[in-house]
């Protein structure tokens, strides 16, 4: 069986931009995030067109193809796939320990090696956030996602309403973006 192979795409945002505030940020963050998005449908020889959303915002498919973008001050992301698809990206730091609770329960971070409890915390959010991206669900239901498996150092699994997703990792420059796998195969891509 030949895995779909999916390309996500990873944009650093120019220096001079990156201090914008308010509209003008969310302006800029967007169409970066945008351009990324271009080069993964390119590369994956998937269309996109115009990037319709439901009322509440979720991206909608476009003639079979599913797209999710990210955006943080620093880097944009983005993927298109013939498959529900989500990314997210955050920069790994420091967390307040309500954070840590809210995001998962004892159960999940049991599963985990405490040795590095930051980048645990990101792995977790960032496949969460894009396990409801790929759902086209929000945030709310954080507390619904369980990860119920550390596969290996760069993939995990995540059970959301009795459905299991594998997502896979990528760390750079004290960052971690993390994509919804399932059956694809994943080929990053970091632009400059």
């Amino acid at each position: 069986m030949t895995h779909q192979m999916i390309f996500p795409v990873i944009l650093p945002v120019p220096e001079n931009e990156r201090h914008f505030n308010g509209r003008e940020k969310g302006i800029t963050l967007s169409w970066h995030a945008r351009q990324a998005l271009y080069v993964s449908a390119q590369k994956s020889g998937l269309p996109l067109g115009n990037l319709p959303k439901d009322p509440d915002g979720v991206p909608l498919p476009i003639d079979g193809t599913y797209w999710s973008i990210t955006h943080k001050s620093d880097y944009v992301g983005a993927v298109v796939a013939r498959t529900r698809i989500g990314i997210d990206v955050e920069k790994i730091r420091s967390c307040s320990p309500a954070l840590f609770k809210k995001t998962a329960d004892d159960t999940e971070w049991a599963l985990g090696n405490e040795e590095n409890t930051q980048q645990l915390f990101f792995m977790y959010w960032t496949a969460k956030e894009a396990v409801l991206k790929a759902s086209g669900t929000g945030i709310t239901d954080l507390h619904k996602c369980r990860i119920i498996q550390l596969i290996d150092e760069l993939h995990l699994a995540v059970d959301y309403r009795g459905q299991q997703w594998t997502v896979e990792h990528f760390f750079f420059d004290g960052h971690i973006a993390s994509v919804v796998q399932n059956a694809c195969q994943v080929q990053w891509m970091v632009l400059k």
